[in-house]
């Protein structure tokens, strides 16, 4: 195949998803390495090449080259899953994981970029540039750039094999999900809300069968753990789920992710260990603003002793509940979702289910795009003539105040075979502003929500309205920087533990009236919602909220413990660890089987490894942050356009206290995320 051929090489503005195949990903990926080697070999040995403009700016360049060609590729795995693709994508990933690894240790350009760095003419260059070389020379540092053999070679092994390990990992679990199902039978759907029964329906149609069928999607999950009266029902999906790829319940155990797991863990705290770190959390926290494991743990801890107290008085009254009118003497795990809403409806007189009619996905786009508007000043407009990957999937082109075209964005809401379960948003297209390889930012949100039948539109639940707003955040964030460096542009580069500020902040606007007469209309009548209703989902806010608080700290104290205590000797010991956390903070004891670690892919195949407890951590950013908009007017123009500029606008290009600060005028406080869960400072 020439390269002429291939579309992942074509140098346009949007992928041609139409055009891409699994062979054009081995050709591609081989051709754009090769490039970038013959690049860095050209820069390294030119003496001249040793300031931004002749160093770092060709290296910027030849790096958009390849994320442009591997975003889509990377996209189409998580979302139109194939054997063929999966084989093309492992085998890619891992020639990249060596690539970049060698790319880390390479001495030479280490040496040419430390120059950049310590000519006098570093001090001239613009923010954006000072922090690129700066993350450049730690990128090398924790590659393993100042090893010897044989510790550089072994170095190198461990990060080809832990490429390996993760991808694994995640495909475990979408197989394990996209395995089960169970046909229910007419009498099990009692208590499901009419609004999923087509949803069911078009499952076992999907499988060619008849009548409903349940599977371990979320829409699906979510709607029996919550509604269905068939306890049994609830039980063996609650079973079924939580015990994916494992060699529990009733999956296959060749998609067992517990040896993965181990090797994973010795890997990472092996690979720490090289870099001298103590462990693998010490080496995560490193360009983090939490910066030591002490204030991680003292920041959960302290989260959990306002927290822990609430929720054990919640789950005691929900027990009580439970007991005296549902019946159920003892509360198990599958019983907690399905007793939880029924309270809610009895102290409230209000259901999740109540809100649904008023968020048809269209006017829930709708009012998304109109909220963006109104707090930053663009539009979204919608194209037809794009190339996309499934029928559901649909492109914007983001438009500024004056007209011009700022970015574009990919979505992708509903849930379906072969797609990865979850919300994310990822990188398509990232702003460059060199001429050489010029782009405007593109983003991919994707989502899972349970799409349209022949007999209804799409409807949300108010937690995927959330969702969407927090990964619209998240492309906000990406789409609206000023920085056109792309190393140091919208989400890259800035802290973990600070991403998800823009993400969070968004969610408010799921909560408040200003926020939900642009979101929500029936979708039969065109009514708002009205304000009994609104007002009792207000009051229900911060039902349960210790119960939600304290499952967050138990993933963040489990997924941080895990990296920071990990003795080679004893292993991962990961139910252990599990169970000691659980014992610190949770209140719901899950039974002996269930294996939530074994699909836990924020930390085993995501970025979040001993990171978990950024979302906490970034929550009091955005909280903090959301407050100067209640002080000033939810959708205050000067407010809106502040945020745009300190935070949105310079991405990673400053260090997020920095941009925080820049927006707030003081450093962040705690009170406001406490009052947001309800809870006293």
């Amino acid at each position: 195949m020439t390269n002429s051929l291939n579309p992942l090489l074509a140098e346009t503005s949007l992928p041609a998803f139409d055009a891409i195949r699994a062979d054009h990903i081995a050709p591609a990926i081989d051709y754009l390495i090769r490039d970038y080697e013959q690049c860095v070999a050209d820069l390294v040995t030119n003496p001249q090449a040793r300031d931004f403009a002749q160093l770092m700016a060709p290296m910027e360049r030849v790096q958009t080259r390849l994320n442009r060609a591997w975003a889509p590729v990377g996209h189409l795995h998580g979302t139109m899953d194939s054997p063929a693709l999966r084989e093309a994508y492992s085998a890619a990933e891992e020639k990249l994981t060596e690539f970049y690894t060698a790319l880390g240790q390479n001495r030479d350009l280490y040496e040419a970029v430390l120059a950049v760095s310590q000519s006098p003419d570093f001090a001239s260059l613009s923010r954006a540039e000072r922090t690129l070389v700066e993350d450049s020379l730690r990128g090398f540092r924790l590659s393993g750039v100042a090893l010897q053999e044989p510790e550089r070679s072994r170095f190198a092994a461990i990060q080809t094999e832990l490429s390996k390990l993760s991808t694994a990992f995640s495909e475990a679990v979408l197989d394990s999900t996209d395995a089960w199902s169970y046909s229910m039978s007419e009498t099990e759907l009692a208590g499901l809300p009419a609004s999923a029964l087509p949803m069911f329906q078009q499952y076992a149609k999907e499988h060619g069968q008849e009548g409903w069928l349940a599977t371990l999607k979320s829409p699906s999950v979510q709607a029996i753990m919550s509604f269905a009266d068939n306890r049994k029902l609830r039980e063996t999906v609650y079973t079924a789920y939580h015990t994916r790829a494992s060699d529990q319940g009733p999956h296959d155990p060749k998609h067992d992710n517990a040896s993965r797991i181990e090797q994973i863990m010795a890997l990472r705290h092996e690979s720490a260990n090289l870099l001298d770190f103590a462990s693998a959390a010490h080496e995560s926290l490193d360009g983090k603003m939490a910066a030591t494991p002490e204030r991680v743990l003292d920041f959960l801890h302290d989260l959990a002793a306002k927290a822990r107290p609430v929720a054990v008085k919640e789950l005691a009254e929900l027990g009580e509940f439970a007991r005296t009118t549902l019946g159920i003497e003892t509360l198990m795990p599958w019983d907690v979702n399905y007793a939880a809403e029924k309270l809610r409806e009895h102290r409230f007189d209000f259901s999740e289910e109540d809100l649904k009619p008023y968020f048809p996905v269209e006017q829930v786009m709708s009012g998304l795009f109109a909220v963006v508007g109104r707090l930053f000043g663009v539009q979204f407009v919608a194209r037809s003539d794009v190339a996309l990957w499934h029928p559901d999937a649909r492109f914007y082109d983001v438009v500024d105040a004056d007209g011009s075209v700022r970015a574009g964005v990919y979505l992708d809401l509903y849930a379906r075979t072969g797609k990865r379960g979850g919300a994310w948003m990822d990188v398509c297209r990232a702003r460059a502003d060199d001429p050489a390889i010029a782009q405007k930012p593109v983003a991919f949100l994707v989502c899972n929500f349970p799409p349209p039948t022949p007999d209804l539109p799409a409807l949300l639940t108010h937690d995927d309205v959330i969702t969407l707003l927090h990964e619209c955040g998240h492309g906000l964030h990406h789409m609206l920087t000023e920085i056109g460096w792309p190393s140091v542009g919208g989400i890259s580069g800035v802290e973990w533990d600070a991403v998800e500020l823009p993400s969070q902040f968004m969610e408010n606007y799921a909560w408040c009236r200003e926020g939900l007469d642009l979101l929500a209309r029936h979708y039969q009548t065109g009514e708002p919602l009205p304000q009994d209703l609104f007002d009792k989902m207000l009051a229900a806010r911060h039902f349960h909220a210790g119960l939600f608080l304290v499952r967050q700290l138990e993933f963040a104290l489990f997924d941080f413990r895990l990296h920071l205590d990990y003795q080679p000797e004893g292993g991962a010991r990961v139910m252990e660890r599990l169970a000691e956390v659980r014992k610190q903070v949770a209140v719901i004891e899950p039974p002996s089987w269930q294996r939530f670690p074994n699909t836990f892919t924020h930390i085993f195949s995501g970025g979040y490894a001993a990171g978990y407890y950024s979302y906490l951590w970034a929550e009091v950013l955005s909280a903090d942050a959301f407050a100067a908009f209640e002080e000033n007017g939810l959708f205050d123009a000067s407010t809106g356009q502040r945020f745009r500029d300190e935070i949105l606008a310079v991405g990673g290009s400053r260090p997020a206290l920095e941009s925080f600060i820049a927006f707030r005028g003081r450093e962040p406080e705690t009170d406001a995320l406490l009052r947001s869960y309800g809870l006293a400072a």
